[in-house]
Order: C-alpha cells, then sequence, then structure tokens
C-alpha cells in the first residue's frame, strides 16, 4: 500500500526525434522499404525472390506502423523508468503488469511508452486517493488484462478463419494479410468494446441484490454463508474427447464454435449469464429456478436437434453461489457439474430443492429418479426435467 501513496510527476512528452519517427511511420509506412531497395537489384536467388522480399518489408513496416498506433509511441523508457515517473516502485510496477498479463521486461529493455506511464499512474492514483486499495486495485486490473487478452486473441483468430475460409489463404498468409487489415478495424472495435462494457456493467448492477417474486430464498439473507442465490446450469457434450481425436484441426474448430454460439444466444435469450466455455462445457447462471429450466431445456433441446453436434447433458440447480473473478463458486456449481455428469445423453437432471420450487409450474414436467450417491454429497434423489406447456424458448 505504501508503494502506491507516492506521488507521481506528469507525464513526459516523446523526444522529437521519436515523434517525427512515429509520424513519418504513419505518413507512408513503407518509407524505409524503399531506402532500403537497390535502384538495381541485380541477380535474386532462388530461395528469396524480390517479391517475396519486398512483401516481408512491407509486412515489418506495416507491423511497427500498427504497434506505433496501438502503443500511442515508440518505446523509449525503460521499466525503472516507468516507475519514477508514477512515483512507485520497482516492485509495485510489476505487480501491477503482471496483472496486465505482460512479459517480464530486463532493466535494459527499452519497452515502454508514454501511453504505459499513463495507465500505471491512473491506476496509482485511485489508490493514492483511496478510491481503491492496493489489493482491488490489483484484482480490477488483472480482469481487464485477462478479459482483454482472450478477446485480442479471440478476434485475430476471427479474421484469420474468415480469410482462410472464405478467401482461399493460407493461414501464413492471412496473418500476414490481417497487419494489413487491422488500421481499419481498431477503431469500430474499440467503440463497439467501450460500449459493450458499459451495458453489461449496468445489467450487473440492476442485477445486485435483486429478488424477483420468482425467486425462492434458500436461506435467510443475513445468515447464509454465500451471498448470491442463482440458477447454476451445466451443459457438456457428449463423447467430445473421443470426436476431438478423430477431427481435423479446423472441424474441430467448428465444432467448438457452434457449440458456444448457440448456447451464448440460447443463454443470453432466456436473460442468464454465460460464466465460462470450457472445450465441451459451458457454464451459467440465472436469476430464477425458473428462468434457468427454461435455459437447460432449451439448450437440451437445440443442441440435440443439430446434426453437427453430438448429444448434449444438461443440469440445473438453485441455490447459493461466491462470485468471484468473474466466475462462481461453491457447492451449488459443483452439485450442478456432478448432476450432469450422471445424466444421460439427451436428458437434463435437477436436484429436489430445485424440483420443489419448479413443481407447480406447469412449463416443466418433473420426474423423481431413484436415490444415488454422489461424490461429496451423500446420498441424493435426482429429478428427471422435461418441458411442459408453453415449450421452450424461442431462439431466432
Amino acid at each position: 500500500m505504501a508503494d502506491f501513496d507516492l506521488a507521481f510527476p506528469a507525464t513526459s512528452r516523446y523526444s522529437e526525434r521519436s515523434r517525427r519517427d512515429v509520424d513519418l511511420a504513419a505518413a507512408d509506412p513503407f518509407a524505409e522499404l524503399k531506402e532500403s531497395l537497390p535502384s538495381d537489384p541485380g541477380p535474386i536467388t532462388r530461395d528469396l525472390p524480390l517479391i517475396e522480399a519486398i512483401r516481408r518489408q512491407q509486412v515489418k513496416a506495416s507491423t511497427r506502423s500498427l504497434e506505433a498506433r496501438l502503443l500511442g509511441g515508440e518505446r523509449t523508457m525503460k521499466r525503472r523508468d516507468v516507475a519514477v515517473k508514477a512515483g512507485i516502485s520497482l516492485h509495485s510496477a510489476r505487480k501491477l503488469w503482471r496483472a496486465l498479463g505482460f512479459p517480464n521486461h530486463g532493466d535494459d529493455d527499452v519497452a515502454f511508452t508514454r501511453r504505459d506511464l499513463e495507465a500505471l499512474a491512473t491506476i496509482v492514483d485511485s489508490v493514492r486517493s483511496e478510491r481503491l486499495t492496493e489489493e482491488t486495485a490489483i484484482s480490477i486490473t488483472r480482469s481487464v488484462g485477462q478479459m482483454t487478452d482472450r478477446m485480442a486473441v479471440w478476434q485475430i483468430e476471427a479474421l484469420v478463419e474468415d480469410m482462410v475460409q472464405n478467401q482461399g489463404m493460407s493461414d501464413f498468409e492471412a496473418r500476414r494479410t490481417m497487419v494489413e487489415l487491422l488500421p481499419d478495424l481498431i477503431e469500430p472495435i474499440e467503440k463497439l468494446l467501450v460500449y459493450s462494457w458499459r451495458r453489461n456493467l449496468n445489467a450487473a448492477i440492476q442485477r445486485l441484490g435483486a429478488r424477483t417474486p420468482e425467486a425462492p430464498s434458500v436461506a435467510d439473507d443475513d445468515d447464509a454463508p454465500l451471498p448470491l442465490a442463482r440458477a447454476v446450469g451445466f451443459a457438456d457434450l457428449v463423447s467430445y474427447t473421443s470426436l476431438s481425436r478423430r477431427m481435423n484441426e479446423r472441424t474441430l474448430a467448428q465444432l467448438v464454435q457452434r457449440f458456444e454460439n448457440k448456447s451464448a444466444e440460447i443463454i443470453s435469450v432466456g436473460g442468464g449469464r454465460l460464466v465460462k466455455t470450457i472445450g465441451d462445457e459451458v457454464l451459467f447462471v440465472a436469476e430464477t429456478p425458473q428462468a434457468g429450466a427454461q435455459i437447460g431445456l432449451t439448450l437440451a433441446q437445440e443442441l440435440n436437434a443439430d446434426e453437427a453436434l453430438p448429444d448434449a447433458r444438461v443440469s440445473v440447480v438453485w441455490g447459493r453461489v461466491l462470485s468471484r473473478l468473474g466466475d462462481i463458486y461453491g457447492p451449488t456449481v459443483n452439485l450442478a457439474a456432478r448432476l450432469t455428469s450422471l445424466a444421460e445423453p439427451g436428458q437434463i437432471l435437477t436436484d429436489a430443492l430445485t424440483a420443489s420450487s419448479l413443481k407447480d409450474d406447469p412449463r416443466f414436467v418433473l420426474t423423481q429418479l431413484e436415490s444415488t450417491s454422489v461424490r461429496g454429497f451423500g446420498d441424493i434423489e435426482p429429478y428427471d426435467m422435461k418441458l411442459g406447456e408453453g415449450g421452450s424458448l424461442v431462439v431466432d
């Protein structure tokens, strides 16, 4: 905490030389290429034709220009320079950079820009002004680092896959071409990111402490060991492991993407939240047992009807959970996972507590099954759940 309480000076400017270099790269990213090519290239070796040499130079120039734009300029500072200017110890700066997922640079590496200093100063100021504790600042920083890292990789792979499938490029050529396409996409993606974050932050705020008439209490709020009452659901694909061994890379990617896209859409339509996907499995939460049950039943129906996907097993359990690091924890989550493993292909299982909260709702048909021993829970009474009146969720 002490390191973050130190004052820090105003951000320094680029050197005039660095600024000129950035402006030159932005104006003409191939300036270096033009200067490096001889007026008379002479004989070219068979291993490296001139056109390929030019192409590589173009990619390098585009990459440098793109980096200057994304990082806000050239790298001009070492890690100790940034820490000193931010008014914190190098140890504290490294903790924040690790939270963001940055690689560990050495003392002599010129790896940072003015924008890195501004970002570090912003985090430090939040702690110094006591809006955040150091621990909370690091946790929030880690959330940003992990989510944006996954998002960036996802977006790059989506662009590459599009060029490979729809434009007939090789994977290598698609990745080189993507560097030249990205500059036109940065601004719209950035706007979409901020818009989506604000909308999702608002949705999370609206869920704080919300309880609808449909949602039964599972324990007194003041005495409950876990704070949030939620419907927790799992869906996983049957025989995914054996199937994945027989598939090539592209076919497997298409299967996983189809499963994730369809699951995410159904969960969203049902008013739930997709917590995470793990290969052949999705974990979701909903505000009420009724909403969770509808999502689970629709997932089973839609996934099992899709000939491109193997059958799915689903479970839904109503109970209390702990929400941390964008994930959920607790016995309710564990029970839902156990019930999923017990379900037959195409089946949806729930427990006695959830079944009791759904028994008077004509949308659901519940059938008690034989008592079974579940690791960590002893003997439980699973219930088979099927669609009743009204059918499943309508997915356009």
